[in-house]
């Protein structure tokens, strides 16, 4: 199986490049609110339970994909300090253990740009960052410095490129 690891900040257009890739691909989408979302309905943002259950299943989606033969699954992730080190450090390891390729492709983007993404409508239809205050405040907290992330493969700006060109981009890349 193939892991595509599509990290960025919040508002680089994870998601909607994600999207674009799965088409291009037969890869699964399997974007980081999916399980965000379900755990909030429960646990508070951060707490241990959340953050525990949170890598478990992102984990066990994993294993469970290249166990059942799934060709690629399309990863969005938001690094933040709430994600312990040791999931990130444990991705790669886990991927070449199952005989599975992993990639890391950073999206970035300029931070006027984020900033101006955050307040999208598409970002209200999950429980995504929407306040511009409150990621300003994040980010002078270095909130979004950590956890550290493998050196990416490539990175796409989002800010140049539509989503549908930066899929492709990665597509070029990734299908061999």
């Amino acid at each position: 199986m193939k892991l595509v690891v599509l990290y960025g900040r919040p508002a680089v257009g994870k998601l909607t490049v994600a999207r674009e890739l799965a088409d291009l691909s037969e890869w699964r989408l399997f974007h980081n609110h999916l399980v965000v979302d379900t755990l909030l309905a429960v646990f508070e943002f951060g707490s241990t339970p959340f953050v525990e259950l949170r890598e478990k299943i992102w984990t066990d989606v994993f294993a469970h994909a290249s166990s059942s033969g799934i060709p690629g699954i399309v990863f969005t992730f938001s690094p933040e300090s709430t994600v312990r080190q040791k999931f990130v450090d444990r991705l790669a390891g886990d991927a070449h253990a199952r005989g599975d390729s992993i990639h890391f492709i950073q999206l970035t983007c300029a931070e006027a740009e984020v900033e101006r993404r955050l307040s999208a409508a598409s970002r209200h239809t999950s429980k995504k960052l929407t306040s511009l205050e409150l990621y300003r405040q994040l980010n002078r907290d270095g909130v979004f410095d950590r956890p550290v992330m493998p050196t990416p493969e490539f990175s796409v700006d989002t800010g140049d490129l539509m989503a549908p060109e930066a899929a492709k981009q990665i597509w070029q890349r990734l299908r061999s």
